[in-house]
């Protein structure tokens, strides 16, 4: 039997919805489905699913962003358009297995016995042979034969003979009904387990989505589904120590809530690393409590291996941090400023006024990481560029200390300590992440504490590399920071470089020495803005951009090299100065004259120097934290995976069946010779023409043409 591509042609109606039915339920309408979902799948792989709107405009910029947003490539499998095709999948599917069934169900049922001898001839795999038996032992023998290899036989006697219909292979017509089957009931299955359900209680229950803030008690009801929702899947976030009730949604323009029949208590999480840093094992330890019986459950959460209450699986998702305490030192970067310390709470926030209340920001605590690895392998020469806050990135630029995925080379891991993470809200909601380390990190021989920033989630961070003095703080750096900001220091240590450095015997140059180290130190420090080669003053001052820019505005280009040259000299022994100046009003002995001191120097001038470009008017450094643990969890009631497993069932069983197993048909005609004995015609019919059906009907003809052995006498 070979299946029609058409669908059901009706007899009634008029010409337009008989056209519909019958394309409806056509093979090629849901073949052609099939393929707008498979693309439509595509498309949600290949673009992040649920990321924040802000990833999307970086991404495509804002034109396409919205217009991707308008037609849900953002959340594809949760479109109307995607649960539309899944709908007309399902219809389409179903009516191809309801046209097609009655027919699969009399070709199960029927041998084809009715077949004309004569037809037999023009088939492909057919034999002719007359045997010395008589028709009656013949049509044992065949019989005999044809049960022994597993085909299913019927004869019908006929006036001039007797015609044998076999059969085999017809768990073939099975797999597709098993296959077709599996669509629908996998299309089922992710039309209940998704939102369509959640869709619908919005839409005639009026429930609509919470876009605000706040307790999840202070949330109203129209927000909130009941417990007798049949599904759902949603995240429970619950810190060590307390317990929560009530899962979050995502919906495309907020949260809907879930109310839960039990409540969820962490008792204890436990996480473990690989060497590489990757988490290895999520376990979380709970306790179960049942609102209509009070009943308490203790369950271990890992993942793969959920846990089961009152139809809910609860899956281990990830794990947060549930609310860590914080000690924070701050450090204001303006002029005068003096650190002062915060206690705060990751996910918490508090206000933050600087530079005489100039600026008012909130500071927004996002995330503490305690344990961080690191590849430090392949640490290369002394890398005397820094790493500019404006351009310079940790992927970029310290991959090689760092790590790198792609980097080559040996591996040496090790962890860097704990980092937070945190934000900088000005007044317009405008914000910039930060990510600071605690401990300081050995970088091309000096060690070195990493201050992180960037504008968006989209973007590496960018790292200004503070160094650290010999008892690993950043106080000697940040004390030279601020005495740079002092004119009447940065006079003090110009005049003391000037009458350290004028030769004896040449003191008139005392006060041409003193002048320049001036300049220097006053564009280092950002109180000159140079002028540039085309005579405006420089968009950005301070650092050593500020240098080149008077440099290349102010002197000959033929004598720029060599005026370089004695400026950064001048500049490096003025801030040294400086720096032993600042020591000195903080009651500290003077540095030493070494080789630690140079290099510590040296990285100083460069983290100045992009400092002066760091976009924060105070820097947070972390000092000492509690950390309190949370676990993600997935609560999911999703009754529709049962539909999905028995469809992957099906679909397995259809697709070996079809793919596999070979339906055959076998007509034997039997007729008496003119001779005596039996004429046999034989004939075989199949789907398929292979090598092994070629092979099969020889063995067969042979069997059946073979004279048969003689009974041996008693």
């Amino acid at each position: 039997m070979t299946l029609s591509t058409s669908g059901i042609a009706p007899r009634t109606g008029s010409r337009t919805l008989r056209d519909a039915v019958e394309l409806l339920s056509s093979m090629r309408f849901a073949i052609s489905l099939l393929t707008l979902i498979c693309i439509a799948s595509v498309i949600g792989t290949v673009v992040k699913q649920n990321e924040p709107y802000n990833n999307y405009v970086n991404q495509f910029g804002p034109f396409w962003a919205e217009v991707f947003g308008h037609v849900g490539l953002y959340t594809v499998y949760s479109a109307w358009w995607f649960l539309l095709i899944l709908a007309f999948l399902v219809t389409s599917t179903s009516l191809c297995i309801a046209r097609n069934t009655p027919k699969i169900l009399a070709e199960l049922r029927s041998y084809k016995e009715g077949v004309r001898e004569q037809a037999l001839k023009s088939f492909h795999h057919k034999a002719e042979g007359t045997l010395a038996t008589t028709p009656e032992a013949t049509l044992e023998r065949v019989n005999q034969l044809l049960i022994s290899q597993g085909w299913q036989a019927r004869a019908q006697v006929r006036g001039h003979g007797t015609m044998v219909a076999a059969r085999k292979g017809m768990a073939n017509k099975i797999g597709y009904l098993a296959a077709h089957s599996s669509i629908v009931l996998i299309c089922l299955g992710g039309l209940f387990d998704g939102d369509l359900v959640v869709r619908a209680q919005m839409a005639l229950l009026g429930k609509t989505p919470f876009m605000g803030g706040g307790l999840i008690s202070d949330v109203p009801a129209e927000h909130r589904l009941s417990t007798s929702n049949p599904t759902f899947r949603g995240n429970l976030l619950v810190p060590e120590g307390g317990r929560a009730g009530v899962a979050i949604l995502n919906v495309n323009d907020g949260v809907v809530l879930q109310e839960l029949p039990f409540d969820v208590e962490l008792k204890k999480f436990i996480v473990d690393y690989y060497d590489t840093g990757m988490p290895k094992l999520f376990a979380s330890q709970i306790i179960i409590h049942d609102h209509a019986t009070g009943a308490k459950t203790e369950a271990t959460v890992k993942v793969n291996e959920p846990a089961f209450h009152r139809g809910i699986a609860i899956y281990q998702s990830s794990f947060d941090d549930g609310g860590s305490k914080l000690q924070v030192r701050a450090l204001p970067m303006a002029a005068g400023g003096q650190p002062f310390n915060i206690e705060g709470t990751v996910g918490g926030s508090t206000e933050l006024r600087t530079d005489n209340d100039q600026h008012k920001l909130t500071l927004e605590f996002t995330g503490l990481r305690v344990i961080n690895v690191e590849n430090m392998g392949g640490a290369g020469a002394a890398d005397t560029s820094g790493a500019d806050v404006r351009k310079v990135d940790l992927t970029s630029s310290l991959n090689k200390h760092l790590g790198s995925g792609s980097k080559p080379g040996d591996k040496v891991l090790r962890n860097v300590g704990p980092s937070i993470s945190y934000k900088l809200r000005d007044a317009a909601g405008q914000a910039r992440e930060y990510n600071n380390y605690m401990v300081p990190v050995e970088l091309d021989g000096q060690r070195v504490l990493l201050a992180g920033v960037r504008e968006s989630a989209s973007e590496a961070f960018r790292y200004l590399r503070i160094p650290v003095d010999d008892n690993g703080s950043i106080d000697t750096w940040y004390r030279l920071h601020q005495a740079l900001k002092d004119p009447v220091l940065r006079d003090k240590a110009v005049r003391r470089y000037a009458a350290q450095s004028t030769p004896a015997d040449k003191p008139e140059m005392a006060e041409q020495l003193r002048v320049t180290a001036s300049r220097a130190l006053g564009l280092f420090a950002g109180a000159e803005i140079p002028k540039t080669a085309a005579g405006t003053p420089a968009a950005e001052s301070g650092g050593l951009q500020a240098l080149s820019d008077f440099v290349e505005g102010s002197v000959p280009e033929a004598d720029r090299t060599r005026i370089s040259e004695v400026l950064l000299r001048i500049l490096n022994g003025s801030l040294f100065e400086l720096a032993q100046l600042a020591r000195e009003a903080a009651g500290q002995p003077p540095m030493k004259a070494d080789e630690a001191t140079s290099r510590f120097m040296t990285q100083a001038v460069l983290s100045l120097s992009d400092a002066a470009f760091y976009p924060a008017p105070v820097m947070i450094q972390l000092a000492g934290f509690e950390q309190v643990q949370a676990s993600v969890f997935q609560m999911a009631r999703a009754p529709g995976k049962n539909l999905v497993y028995l469809g992957a069932v099906l679909l397995i069983i259809g697709v070996f069946a079809m793919l596999y197993i070979r339906e055959r048909r076998l007509w034997v005609w039997l007729a008496p010779a003119d001779g005596g004995g039996t004429k046999l015609q034989a004939a075989l019919s199949t789907t398929r023409r292979t090598l092994d059906v070629d092979a099969e009907f020889s063995q067969l003809r042979t069997a059946l043409l073979a004279t048969p052995p003689k009974d041996n006498p008693a």
